[in-house]
């Protein structure tokens, strides 16, 4: 790990939840084990899973009052589901509190939580790298999905994606239409 990445740590596990935190590491070391499958980037993987969730240091409505401050414009997907909201508000800070530059860490970031059409094999690794790192609590079609993973990431990200739509719906939950877009995409 890079001096960068460790100050960055420190800081994250400073200001996360200590549930969070652990999260976020799990992230980060699944990323870097998926780059190593996939011939990604290895430290833009650890970099973009340690900051995948640097946005939820704080609850909701103050995610809301920082991206009014920082300029950054929310869909009504993100009014209506507020959890959606830390991915942009997190690209805004890797960036801007971070000193992060690399666009494709911070589109990975950005697009961590709904994934999208197309995605780079970085936030493909992202997305999926936080939806089965191993501190996630068992959710029905989660080991098939650790199962396949390092076989096949794009049926992962279809699976882990048509998951997600499957669960808002029957919870009566709105679901971002960026989320179908990326299950219809992979599908």
């Amino acid at each position: 790990m890079t001096e960068r990445l460790a100050e960055i740590r420190k800081e994250l596990k400073k200001k996360l939840k200590k549930e969070r935190f652990e999260h976020t590491v799990g992230v980060m070391y699944t990323a870097a084990s998926l780059a190593m499958c996939y011939g990604a980037d290895i430290q833009k993987a650890l970099t973009a899973g340690l900051l995948h969730d640097c946005g939820k240091y704080c609850p909701a409505e103050e995610q809301i009052r920082l991206c009014g401050r920082y300029g950054i414009d929310l869909t009504r997907s993100e009014l209506e589901m507020p959890a959606l909201i830390h991915a942009r508000l997190g690209a805004y800070l890797a960036e801007h509190e971070y000193g992060i530059k690399d666009r494709e860490i911070l589109d990975a970031v950005t697009y961590h939580t709904t994934g999208r059409p197309g995605m780079s094999m970085l936030e493909k690794i992202i997305y999926i790298a936080d939806y089965i790192e191993p501190n996630r609590r068992e959710i029905p079609g989660l080991s098939e999905i650790r199962g396949i993973v390092f076989q096949d990431i794009d049926r992962a990200v279809c699976l882990s994606a048509g998951r997600t739509v499957r669960y808002l719906k029957d919870g009566g939950k709105s679901v971002d239409p960026m989320t179908v877009s990326t299950y219809e995409f992979y599908k």
